[in-house]
């Protein structure tokens, strides 16, 4: 079996490494190569439309796969589509951070006792959802707010480990790029395992997954004057706040979204397959033009990127 990654941002190789290994488990020859069998890839770029084989789709970012061009799915969205999409969160492939916050609750009285700070904030893309800039001018009027991250920074510049920049706290200001239902990234798991209590927004259906006795879920208030009133409330109660630590972060029954199990099967489903019976994308008449018109406009999209992204910058953001 021959297998290729690309189009992946950087600092993904996690989702490489896993999907190697799971890959090794079952299959005794798995190899790296140009002519691949089985492409992965995802959407920072368009060197998949080259690859005229089986193509899955794993996205880390709010956006659906297009079954147009990807054989497979994997997202965050919940829906069904016969046998070509699977959901598995992004936080899921973050391992390290998952055998942490399953311990959170866990926590002993000598290292609560440690987190002599209010709250946190780490984020590098000053563009995205203007909610989280929302909330930390909201809190920093009450307490505070330490920015580790290169945008707001406040603590003399980047911290090289968010985890132990993060474990000192007890709050950590946890919201995502943008908000769907089922987008849940690494943000919540993280600052679940550095042992805080996450303020998180994103995923308007995270209480369905994620235990909200553990965690302050701002889909669930009204408004956000009323979020920092709870969060004040919190702090000033130190047995309400060791109330929050000590509660398990994932509710009874999502067994499937505490592990790579699904993952693994869908995955496996996929390549135990001829490659030429695990094709599922419509590959002749209409699916191969429409195919062959997006490489083509990448083609051209390429040559005029600079500019074609400094005008869509410039409207989004505006």
């Amino acid at each position: 079996m021959k297998v290729k990654f690309v189009d992946f941002w950087d600092g993904t190789n996690f989702i490489k490494d896993v999907t190697l290994r799971i890959l090794r488990a079952h299959f005794e020859e798995v190899e790296e190569g140009d002519d691949p069998d089985f492409v992965f890839y995802s959407v920072f770029g368009y060197e998949h439309l080259k690859y005229d084989c089986v193509r899955i789709f794993i996205t880390g970012e709010n956006l659906q796969p297009d079954f147009n061009i990807c054989d497979y799915g994997i997202g965050f969205s919940y829906m069904i589509y016969e046998d070509r999409y699977q959901r598995v969160p992004l936080y899921l492939f973050y391992e390290e951070d998952m055998e942490k916050a399953l311990q959170k609750h866990l926590l002993s009285e000598e290292q609560l006792q440690q987190k002599t700070k209010f709250c946190n904030f780490v984020y590098s893309n000053g563009k995205a959802a203007k909610e989280r800039d929302r909330m930390f001018e909201l809190l920093s009027s009450y307490k505070q707010v330490d920015s580790g991250g290169k945008y707001r920074n406040n603590v003399g510049g980047p911290v090289e480990d968010k985890y132990e920049f993060q474990k000192e706290y007890r709050f950590s200001i946890a919201f995502e790029n943008s908000s769907t239902n089922g987008y849940t990234t690494e943000k919540l798991l993280q600052a679940f395992a550095a042992g805080t209590i996450p303020i998180y927004w994103g995923d308007p259906r995270v209480g369905e997954i994620f235990n909200e006795k553990a965690f302050i879920n701002c889909h669930a208030y009204s408004s956000f004057d009323e979020i920092a009133e709870r969060i004040c409330e919190i702090d000033h109660d130190p047995e309400l706040f060791r109330q929050y630590i000590k509660e398990p972060i994932f509710r009874s029954g999502t067994e499937e979204y505490q592990n790579l199990n699904a993952y693994e099967k869908f995955l496996i489903h996929i390549v135990s397959q001829a490659p030429e019976e695990a094709m599922r994308r419509n590959n002749g008449g209409t699916g191969r033009k429409y195919q062959y018109e997006q490489l083509e406009m990448r083609k051209n999209y390429r040559k005029k990127k600079k500019s074609v992204i400094a005008r869509i910058k410039k409207k989004i953001w505006k």
